[in-house]
C-alpha cells in the first residue's frame, strides 16, 4: 500500500484487515456490556436528578420534568456514548468485555459518521419490539439492524 496515498484503506489495530478473521461478540455478551453501561450512566444520573429535583422526581409520572431531566436522560447518554465510541470504539460495558466496534468491511476504525448513524439507528433497531436487537441472536456476524445500517460490527479483541 502506498503510504502517501490519502484515499488508500488505513490499516486497522484490531485485525489484519481480514474480516474472516474477526470473532463477532454474540447476543448476551453484548446484552451484558449494556447492563454494565446502564449501571454506570444510574450512577451518574440518578444522584443529579435527586440533587436538581428532589425525591419527588422519582414519583413524578409526567415523560419530561424539565430541561435538567432532558439533558442528563436523553442528550449526556448520547454524547457520551458516542464519544466513547469515536475516541476508543467501545463503551465501558464493551471495554470490560473485550469487546469493540470496528467497521465491517475493513476492520479499521469506523467514522464518527457510521458511529453517529448507529447511534441513530437505535430508533429503527427499536421501534419493531426490540426486533433490531434481538437480530443479533440470530445473524451470522452478530449485527443488529443498527450494525448493519452503519455497516459496523461488534468484535473480541
Amino acid at each position: 500500500m502506498n503510504e502517501n496515498n490519502p484515499y488508500a484503506t488505513p490499516e486497522s489495530d484490531v485485525v489484519s484487515g481480514a474480516p474472516s478473521e474477526m470473532v463477532y461478540m454474540g447476543f448476551w455478551i453484548r446484552v451484558l456490556a449494556s447492563i454494565i453501561d446502564n449501571l454506570i450512566l444510574m450512577a451518574i444520573i440518578l444522584p443529579v436528578l435527586f440533587i436538581w429535583y428532589g425525591g419527588g422526581y422519582f414519583e413524578d409520572e409526567s415523560i419530561i420534568s424539565g430541561p435538567v431531566d432532558v439533558l442528563l436522560n436523553y442528550v449526556f447518554p448520547m454524547v457520551a456514548i458516542i464519544l466513547f465510541w469515536i475516541y476508543k470504539s467501545a463503551t465501558p460495558g464493551k471495554m470490560i468485555l473485550n469487546a469493540k466496534i470496528v467497521d465491517a468491511r475493513t476492520g479499521g476504525h469506523p467514522s464518527t459518521g457510521q458511529f453517529i448513524g448507529r447511534y441513530l439507528a437505535y430508533i429503527i433497531s427499536t421501534l419493531p419490539l426490540f426486533l433490531g436487537f434481538l437480530w443479533v441472536a440470530w445473524d451470522k456476524r452478530k449485527q443488529g439492524w443498527h450494525d448493519k445500517l452503519a455497516n459496523t460490527v461488534v468484535i473480541h479483541t
